[in-house]
């Protein structure tokens, strides 16, 4: 099936513009009532994380604004006569980030983005202090540099005058809104992130903050996804008058947009995301929060859906590693030659961790293990076991995830699911695809829309603008599709097992 999108001409209102800043660029679109992404109507600014100091990765954030806002005009000036037509503006963001703000909204800090490790030693007292499973229970999240509460505690401890002038403590979207409209909202899913939002409750978690030291009132009125703002202040009204009156909804967290724009709204199709890093996610509907798996996170979609599974460091990053290091030439030979190899025949076992570990087990800054090498081993043979190693860790999350050992929170043990793939890791790489498929013993099918999240996000605004029921109800389009086999998955097993025995001996 291919990707959903039209030509401008056959566009049909309401018109949604979508926003989606991510880690490393914004892009700008616009979809049709119907899901479908419109043709010559597209905007990407580019940006690039800093990193002042060991451990620092953040961005100036006005500057960061500023390339959204050209976004915003090259799209609007693409749409010509269409953009009257456009209903709402939705937004999603990468997610963790944090950006300090006084009294009069002008920011104090950079804007601290997800990758920023800085506040390791916070996260190790915090844990020392207080119960992090409690915690891990209320908010979904672990007291893991990640997250907001070991952050918040790094700049009390490290930048004392800064946290006496920070009257609010905001996310990228937030902040958007507030230099947009005046004042800002949190939505439910961007809270969620933080690890400071009690997902039973929906309010703030209090125990959390105040163990911080600060009050709900340095933190956002929380809203779900289709509240919306309208009126636009300047200079903002005068430059976008197609938006002046529009609604826009609150920002999203971009892994829960990216669920829904690749049709996994349900427990059935699980969304694998494999770029730089990794990520397995399932979208749960519910009304009373889920149990969260031991080393996964639970976030909020909405007030009625939760968003559960786990994210890696390791990824792309793992074969962009053995490309550089390994010089293993031509990519399309290097990619029939790696579909050539046997399953696990190499006599390797590698902890992938060059980056770290996050899910399942957190170990954090620890590093990479390569063992078994001999005088025979390959290059190619070197990234095969790479390349196997990363999706090893992929079916510790997928266990924990949908019941394995670990029980599934969504009370569907087996069943007939999918794993819907997108990233460019896996998109560039068939040889990988089939690895996960037969690691997973589960179809690995890649994903068609080349733009999910932003799509996620124009479904969930056409949902709240009334004009269509329900936001799976525009199928996503789907893309080859790489089915497992069965002996390849049981000498895989033997892996992982192999993997985790490993790993227990030099880390846990």
């Amino acid at each position: 099936m291919a990707a959903t999108t039209l030509p401008l001409p056959q566009a049909e209102a309401p018109l949604v513009l979508t926003i989606d800043a991510g880690s490393s660029s914004a892009r700008v679109l616009l979809y049709d009532r119907s899901g479908r992404c419109v043709d010559g109507v597209g905007e990407r600014a580019f940006y690039a994380v800093q990193a002042s100091q060991p451990g620092a990765a953040e961005f100036e954030v006005d500057p960061l604004l500023a390339q959204i806002a050209r976004a915003v005009d090259a799209a609007l000036e693409q749409a010509g006569p269409l953009a009257a037509q456009i209903a709402a503006v939705a937004v999603d963001t990468f997610v963790t980030s944090l950006v300090a703000v006084d009294a009069h909204g002008q920011p104090l800090t950079p804007l601290m983005t997800y990758a920023d490790t800085r506040s390791g030693e916070e996260a190790l007292l915090l844990r020392s202090t207080l119960d992090e499973q409690a915690v891990h229970e209320r908010t979904g999240c672990l007291l893991r540099a990640s997250y907001w509460p070991a952050r918040l505690a790094w700049y009390r401890r490290s930048r004392p005058e800064l946290w006496m002038q920070a009257a609010r403590w905001l996310t990228l979207g937030e902040y958007l809104e507030l230099r947009l409209f005046g004042h800002c909202r949190a939505s439910y899913s961007a809270a969620s992130w933080s690890g400071l939002l009690d997902r039973h409750q929906l309010l703030w978690d209090g125990p959390l903050l105040s163990a911080l030291g600060i009050s709900p009132e340095q933190l956002s009125p929380l809203v779900d996804r289709d509240a919306a703002l309208c009126g636009l202040l300047p200079p903002y009204a005068d430059r976008w008058p197609p938006l002046r009156q529009v609604p826009w909804f609150p920002a999203l967290g971009d892994g829960a947009a990216a669920n829904v724009g690749s049709g996994c709204s349900g427990p059935s199709r699980i969304a694998l995301t494999l770029g730089t890093t990794g990520a397995l996610r399932k979208i749960l509907a519910a009304s009373q929060a889920p149990p969260v798996p031991p080393g996964l996170w639970s976030y909020r979609v909405d007030r009625s859906h939760h968003l559960v599974g786990g994210a890696t460091s390791e990824g792309g990053n793992v074969y962009a590693w053995a490309r550089r290091s390994l010089a293993l030439g031509d990519p399309a030979q290097t990619e029939a030659a790696l579909a050539a190899l046997p399953a696990d025949s190499h006599g390797l076992t590698v902890l992938p961790f060059f980056a770290g570990e996050r899910s399942p087990n957190w170990a954090g800054n620890v590093q990479a293990t390569l063992h078994g090498l001999t005088l025979a081993t390959t290059p190619l043979e070197i990234l095969r076991a790479a390349l196997e190693s990363v999706a090893y860790r992929f079916a510790l999350i997928e266990q924990r995830l949908c019941g394995d050992p670990g029980g599934d929170p969504g009370g569907d043990p087996g069943g007939d699911r999918h794993l819907i793939a997108s990233g460019g890791a896996l998109q560039q790489s068939p040889a990988w695809s089939q690895i996960f498929a037969d690691v997973l013993g589960r179809p690995v099918v890649l994903s068609a829309e080349t733009e999910a999240t932003s799509r996620g996000s124009a479904l969930l605004a056409l949902h709240a603008l009334g004009a269509i029921d329900r936001p799976d109800e525009l199928p996503a389009a789907d893309g080859t599709c790489f089915l497992p086999d069965a002996a390849r998955h049981s000498r895989y097993q033997a892996a992982v097992e192999r993997q985790h025995r490993l790993y227990q001996q030099l880390i846990a």
